[in-house]
């Protein structure tokens, strides 16, 4: 399944604009930490205000479902947002899945992904057929095999989590 692709930007405020009561301030991609700097710069030497040195995120798009506080250091900024561009939403579900946790998430991303599948039956039914321990079973027998049954007591259990980001896209992760 296609992963939904996401472009990360930030809306950075200058916070001395912001006191008077004004608003000032611009987004920005998250490309880099020094173009951040750059633009933050750039923006808050064009504010209303003299000699205004303070900013902060004041709001973000392309996150997805991961979040950022007000003031989330620059260099996790662009390292969410790189992660975001490499896996789409399905780095954002991890993050918010991790609490923000990138380096978490990256771990889980990298070690323990096992797949996307249309529900987590799907994945126990593959996963069986992949180990060739179906093929110990009489093919009579077979359509007794209770798929439904093995994926729930895999997630009660703990071996796997899943991440549903769309109706039919169920991300499986190993638990380790």
């Amino acid at each position: 399944m296609a992963i939904e692709q996401l472009t990360p930007r930030i809306y950075v405020a200058c916070l001395a604009a912001y006191n008077a009561g004004k608003l000032h301030g611009r987004w920005m991609p998250c490309d880099d930490v020094d173009t951040l700097q750059d633009s933050i710069k750039t923006m808050l030497e064009a504010s209303p205000e003299p000699d205004a040195e303070e900013w902060a995120i004041h709001d973000y798009e392309g996150f997805g479902s991961a979040s950022l506080s007000e003031y989330q250091s620059l260099e996790t900024v662009t390292a969410m947002a790189e992660f975001i561009q490499a896996h789409g939403s399905l780095a954002s579900e991890l993050l918010a899945h991790f609490g923000g946790d990138l380096e978490e998430a990256q771990q889980a991303m990298e070690d323990q992904y096992a797949g996307c599948y249309a529900s987590l039956e799907d994945f126990t039914a593959s996963l069986t057929e992949e180990t060739g321990e179906l093929e110990q079973v009489p093919q009579h027998i077979r359509g007794y095999i209770d798929y439904a049954a093995m994926a729930r007591d895999m997630e009660l259990s703990g071996d796997v989590f899943t991440l549903e980001p769309r109706y039919q896209e169920v991300h499986v992760f190993w638990n380790r």
